[in-house]
């Protein structure tokens, strides 16, 4: 019988301390994420042991616009490009769904895509222009291009106008209804919203992420490098138009109405909050804040009719000492994913 080899019995637990240890920084990394999405999952079945059947209802809102702030931090955490104008797409979204609902086009599989569509050729044409500029120029464009999108829904009588427009029912899929129910509408929130989130992951961690991340430091220096920093933020800018703009398609499925209020400045500052208060350049940090915002705010309405003047103090308070926003208290290795 021959013998093994010198060395090899050593080698051996040396390979298997070195697979512990690289398994360690990935839990570590995936943990907040894993912890996040593990409770939207359980959360249907804790509502219904509590008999709060509204917080369903409430989560999928929160995770709607989780993904709208997803989608904003691609740009603004990785890209450095402060869009006041990001609602812009939500309102697109939602109105491609509430136009196809009025026109008699209810199947999901085609209106979802329609939504989707509609918001990135707007991020296209609209980025194109705002891209032009930097610093204050870009966010006061984008600024402009969201009122510009505001104005034109307030005045399309045909579709409600600045009343808004109600649909009367949530997209079909194959032909079937089985949206209707708040809670299978929640699961499919949840499957679109972690499906995205796997996306922005991988766009973040490929050649695309790591130059639209240098081009935020010193574009000059991506151009040297014989990298083109403008299309690669366009396409970025794109591609969060397009995810916001399904975050709107979902919006309207939810409330049955569509309104101009989708597309509001306000709407978009909320965005920005929600990104800042989670930790701007963690995707999951966005999720994060928007839990936290959307939760707080419907907690303190419940408390006082003045509750902004408790929620501002906290947001300034965040500002001020927590720079990198909640996951800033984290440990570091907890923090991205």
């Amino acid at each position: 019988m021959s013998r093994p080899a010198e060395g090899a019995g050593a080698a051996r637990p040396a390979a298997a301390q070195a697979d512990r240890g690289a398994a360690r920084p990935f839990l570590a990394r995936n943990l907040v994420p894993l912890l996040l999405f593990a409770g939207l999952l359980v959360l249907p079945w804790l509502a219904s042991a509590l008999g709060q059947s509204f917080l369903v209802s409430f989560a999928t809102r929160v995770m709607i616009y989780a993904l709208a702030a997803m989608s904003l931090d691609l740009i603004l955490g990785y890209g450095a490009m402060v869009s006041f104008g990001h609602a812009a797409f939500i309102g697109i979204g939602a109105y491609a769904i509430g136009i196809a609902s009025d026109e008699g086009l209810g199947e999901g599989l085609l209106a979802f895509p329609l939504a989707v569509g509609a918001a990135s050729l707007f991020a296209l044409v609209t980025g194109a222009v705002s891209l032009r500029t930097r610093g204050v120029y870009f966010i006061m464009i984008t600024l402009a291009f969201g009122q510009m999108a505001f104005f034109t829904a307030m005045s399309l009588s045909a579709y409600g106008g600045d009343d808004g427009l109600t649909i009367w029912g949530r997209s079909e899929i194959f032909g079937a209804r089985w949206l209707r129910s708040n809670r299978s509408f929640y699961f499919f929130v949840l499957g679109l919203l972690a499906a995205s989130y796997l996306v922005c992951r991988a766009i973040v961690a490929s050649r695309f992420g790591r130059v639209l991340q240098a081009a935020r430091q010193s574009p000059s220096r991506v151009a040297a490098l014989g990298f083109n920093p403008y299309a690669y933020q366009l396409v970025a800018y794109v591609i969060a138009g397009g995810l916001a703009g399904l975050a709107g398609a979902l919006l309207a499925n939810q409330t049955e109405f569509v309104s101009p209020a989708y597309m509001s400045w306000h709407r978009s500052g909320d965005l920005i909050v929600m990104v800042i208060l989670g930790g701007m350049g963690s995707l999951h940090g966005a999720i994060l804040g928007a839990i936290v915002y959307l939760g707080l705010e419907e907690a303190l309405s419940h408390v006082t009719e003045h509750w902004r003047l408790v929620f501002g103090p906290f947001l300034v308070a965040v500002v001020l000492f927590a720079r990198g926003g909640l996951l800033s208290f984290l440990p570091g290795r907890y923090r991205n994913g």
